[in-house]
Order: structure tokens, then C-alpha cells, then sequence
């Protein structure tokens, strides 16, 4: 086992602005699992920590829940959103592309271990993809597609973290 996998089996420091930490064990952190179609993550929460808003381009996740309770909720492609509050030893499954989060609504840590059926499911986390792109988006767009004022869309950036490397966790593209 390599050292890079290894890290599956640390807790992940969950003091950014979502309280949560996404440690990805997939073929760029693990070349072993070249060519096989799969990977994993471990996702640790701090009390209300979220994984934010986001999809997986190329994989199908499933996951099951270690520690703590956690709200799983997706939206299907004709706009139906599903939510369950799951406990230790439940599981999960978000079909391919479909945006999802996950959110620690119980009262301490939360961990969850999740699996891809792709060896690089790939990961775009929409509130830094539509908020803190380089460039950005123009506001004329985000301001007619969220139908509000400028005002709204500069205080959205204005508090958008542009480099978080572990919620995103960019070894994970």
C-alpha cells in the first residue's frame, strides 16, 4: 500500500468555509488503480460541515455513512430533488451528473466513505465553478440566470474562497 493511499485512513483537517474535507483516493493519487474504473473518497465533517453543491461529470458515487448523520440530497434531471437523513452503516447512491451534497446535520464529527465507478470521476463544485472561476463568468450571465442585482452577485464572490484545495480536492478532476 502506498503512502498516498494511507491517507483513507487520516481524518482531514475540516477548518475551511464548508467544515468538511474530501481526501480523494483515485488514479492520480493512487496509480495502482489505472485502467480498473474505480476510485474512493473519505469525506470528513465538522458539526454542520457541508459537501457543497456538485456533480461527478464521469461516475456514479455510492457511498455509506461511518460516523455521525448526515443529510444526502440530489436533484434528478427533471428538477425533483430526493433527501434522507442517513446514520452510521446506511448507504447512498447519486446516479452519474446529477448535483448532490451531503450535510452533517447531527451534532458532532461525520465521516463517509464514497465509491466511483471510474478510476478519475472527475468533480465541479458549483458554488467555486459558477463564483470563483478564472475568468469569471460575467456577472450579466449569473445576474439574469439567478434573477437578481449586481449587488447579490459581487457579494456572492465577495465571499467565495477561490484556492480550497481539499473540498474540491483538485486531484480529483
Amino acid at each position: 500500500m502506498t503512502s498516498s493511499l494511507m491517507g483513507l485512513s487520516q481524518e482531514a483537517n475540516t477548518s475551511n468555509i464548508f467544515g468538511a474535507t474530501v481526501t480523494a483516493g483515485n488514479v492520480l493519487t493512487f496509480p495502482g488503480l489505472n485502467t480498473l474504473g474505480i476510485s474512493m473518497n473519505r469525506v470528513d465533517f465538522a458539526p454542520g460541515g457541508l459537501n457543497p453543491p456538485h456533480v461527478h461529470p464521469r461516475s456514479t458515487e455510492s457511498g455509506v455513512v461511518i460516523e455521525g448523520k448526515l443529510l444526502v440530497g440530489f436533484v434528478t434531471t427533471g428538477n425533483v430533488f430526493y433527501s434522507k437523513i442517513l446514520t452510521a452503516g446506511e448507504m447512498f447512491v447519486i446516479p452519474k451528473g446529477l448535483v448532490h451534497f451531503q450535510l452533517n446535520v447531527g451534532e458532532g464529527k461525520a465521516l463517509a466513505f464514497t465509491a466511483f465507478n471510474s478510476q478519475l470521476p472527475g468533480v465541479v463544485v458549483l458554488p467555486t465553478t459558477l463564483f470563483a472561476s478564472t475568468p469569471s463568468i460575467p456577472n450579466d450571465v449569473l445576474k439574469k440566470a439567478f434573477q437578481v442585482g449586481d449587488d447579490v452577485i459581487n457579494g456572492i464572490k465577495s465571499n467565495t474562497i477561490i484556492g480550497l484545495p481539499n473540498i474540491a480536492n483538485k486531484t480529483n478532476n
